[in-house]
Formats: structure tokens, C-alpha cells, sequence
């Protein structure tokens, strides 16, 4: 774990066992407890009505975001040769155990899916699917991912990638933050594409991310509100906490919190002006990503990029399965 003081640019190695220390007593740490579902399926296209054929053509599907109770949006591929109408099934040893209708395209080259309807349609996904790890990572899910590609707190399904700043947390850490006199509570924010986008244009201000779903807990927003009031610190436990909490407190204005849901797009960027969160915890990201904008806006640009370039010389792991660094 690195260690960034934002406000003189010094940075510090250290271990992430180490981080209830860094911790003030009175702080407030926010969780993403959203659990990844097993997002990625593989199918074969059923032929049209026009089409004698048996079901012929192996399809990608990659699940992003649940839209009602039998509709997903999803990345397929080979896009070009799905169209509207069209139905993929999903065998499992031959047997077909889900099926699925494409009801509608997106201009970003999204579909959506409409499944049909079953009993047990979590646990059929949960048998078919596979771990949406990130392309970064050129094997198959294993086993171990299925658990391992999970923050020790995910309770509520629907993310298509794990909250990464959060999969160094262990129950013995979270004991000592909490000892430390450290207020921890949770908020949910289902991770899409929308996390991960990388940025293709050169004006930042054209970004447009995909929208993700969330929800703040009566709790967690009471404690948020006491603490800010009182002017302790609300320590972010990833980029996905820190925009969720961002995006609630400039729905709100000046006034308190409150327990709701709904959907987010923020993009942070430098330039933004932070007023929910005073410290975060996040791992090192791919450049060129909403991320590293989010982190470079909070750290500032300067500081960011030289604690990076110190992480590159001292051979820090990047991405999902790497290092972190508490900015403060």
C-alpha cells in the first residue's frame, strides 16, 4: 500500500494491514457492498423463422446491468450478426436451462435481453455463467475467483465487476478499523461499464458514462450526515464509493442525506470539487480511464502522477488484483 498525503504530495510504502492506523478515530469508511454476479455466458443463436437450421453460432454475452425483472443490458459478440428479434439459448451438458430474446440495440452497440421466465433464474446463472473478470486477464475464471473476486462484504447481487479497493479487506482488518474507533457502514452501487469506460475523447467534457444503479441505507446516511456535521473525516473505500457519495451530496445540496436509490453517471475529473469525501482508498488503474481522472481530480494531477511513477520504480501490482494506495 502507498500512502499520499495530497496536501504536500509525500508519499509513503507501506502495508495494507497497516491502514487501521492511518484511520482516525470519529472517521467514517464506506463500503461498496455490491456482489458481482456471474456475468459472462456463452450461447448458441436460434434460427429464425426464415432458417431451418438447429441452433447454430456461438454468442458471447457479457450482463451489465439489470433493467426489470427478466431484461438485461448486455455486450454480444459477434455483434454485427445479432439483430432484434433474434433468440440465443444457454446449454448446460446439452441441456438448454436458459433462453433469451434480443428486444433491443443501442447505439453503443448494446443489446437487451429479454429472458425467459424460470423459477430459479439466479441459480441458473449462478450453474452458467462465468466470473466477468477484466480482459486484462487472459485465462478463464477459476474456482478461487468465484470468491476470490469478492469483497468479504458483498451481500446485494448485480455488479458486473467486483469494487477492487475493497477486495483487501479482510475480517480481522475490518475488526481492528472498527476497534480503532473507526464508524463503518455500506452503500451499494452495482458496477457497469460505466466504471470502466476509457476515455476516447480528447475533451473531457464530452464524456459520457454509462449509468449505474445505487442505494444509500437510512444508516449509512445518518452517519454520514453526523459526521459531517460534526467535521470528521468520510473515508471512501474505492472510486465506486467515492462517486456515488459525490453524486448524493450534489443531489442534495446542503441538505442531509437520506436513505434512496437511483442511478448515477457522474464523471469526476480534475477540476471537481469534492464535498462528500475527505480521504479514499483505491487501487492503481489503467490510464486513459475514468478512474485515474477520478483519482488525479482527487490527489491532484501533479501528485498523482508522480506517486504512480513511484509505484512503476518500486514494481506495485496495478489493476484489480494489485496494490492499493490511501490518499488523504
Amino acid at each position: 500500500m502507498l500512502l499520499l498525503d495530497r496536501a504536500t504530495g509525500i508519499w509513503k510504502d507501506d502495508v495494507f494491514a497497516h491502514l487501521p492506523e492511518c484511520l482516525r478515530p470519529g472517521d467514517v469508511l464506506v463500503l461498496n457492498d455490491s456482489r458481482v454476479i456471474r456475468a459472462r455466458l456463452f450461447g448458441l443463436r436460434t434460427p429464425r423463422p426464415d432458417e431451418q437450421s438447429a441452433a447454430t453460432g456461438r454468442i458471447e454475452v457479457f450482463l451489465t446491468e439489470q433493467i426489470d425483472t427478466w431484461d438485461w443490458n448486455a455486450l454480444v459478440k459477434p455483434g454485427r450478426k445479432l439483430r432484434v428479434g433474434d433468440g440465443i439459448e444457454f446449454t448446460d451438458e446439452g441441456n438448454t436451462t436458459l433462453h433469451a430474446q434480443i428486444v433491443a440495440a443501442s447505439e453503443r452497440g448494446e443489446r437487451t435481453l429479454r429472458f425467459g421466465p424460470v423459477a430459479d433464474f439466479e441459480k441458473r446463472l449462478d450453474t452458467l455463467g462465468h466470473m466477468p473478470l477484466p480482459p486484462y486477464i487472459h485465462r478463464g475464471d477459476r474456482p478461487s475467483d468465484r470468491e476470490r473476486y469478492q469483497t468479504i462484504y458483498a451481500k446485494r447481487r448485480g455488479s458486473a465487476a467486483a469494487p477492487t479497493a475493497g477486495l483487501h479487506f479482510t475480517p480481522e482488518i475490518l475488526a481492528q478499523v472498527r476497534a480503532a474507533g473507526v464508524e463503518v457502514c455500506t452503500i451499494t452501487l452495482h458496477v457497469g461499464l460505466g466504471t470502466f469506460q476509457p476515455i476516447r475523447v480528447a475533451d473531457t467534457a464530452q464524456v459520457r458514462l454509462h449509468s449505474e444503479s445505487y442505494e444509500i441505507s437510512e444508516e449509512c446516511a445518518e452517519q454520514i450526515n453526523a459526521a459531517r456535521g460534526e467535521g470528521r473525516r468520510i473515508v471512501a473505500a474505492g472510486t465506486t464509493t467515492t462517486r456515488t457519495l459525490e453524486h448524493c451530496v450534489a443531489t442534495v445540496g446542503d441538505g442531509p442525506l437520506r436513505h434512496h436509490s437511483g442511478t448515477t453517471s457522474i464523471f469526476i475529473s480534475p477540476g471537481f470539487q469534492f464535498r462528500a469525501v475527505d480521504a479514499l482508498l483505491t487501487n492503481f488503474h489503467l490510464p486513459q480511464s475514468t478512474l485515474i481522472m477520478l483519482v488525479s481530480a482527487f490527489a491532484g494531477r501533479d501528485n498523482t502522477l508522480a506517486a504512480y511513477r513511484h509505484a512503476v520504480q518500486m514494481r506495485y501490482r496495478f489493476f484489480s488484483y494489485g496494490d492499493c494506495m490511501f490518499i488523504s
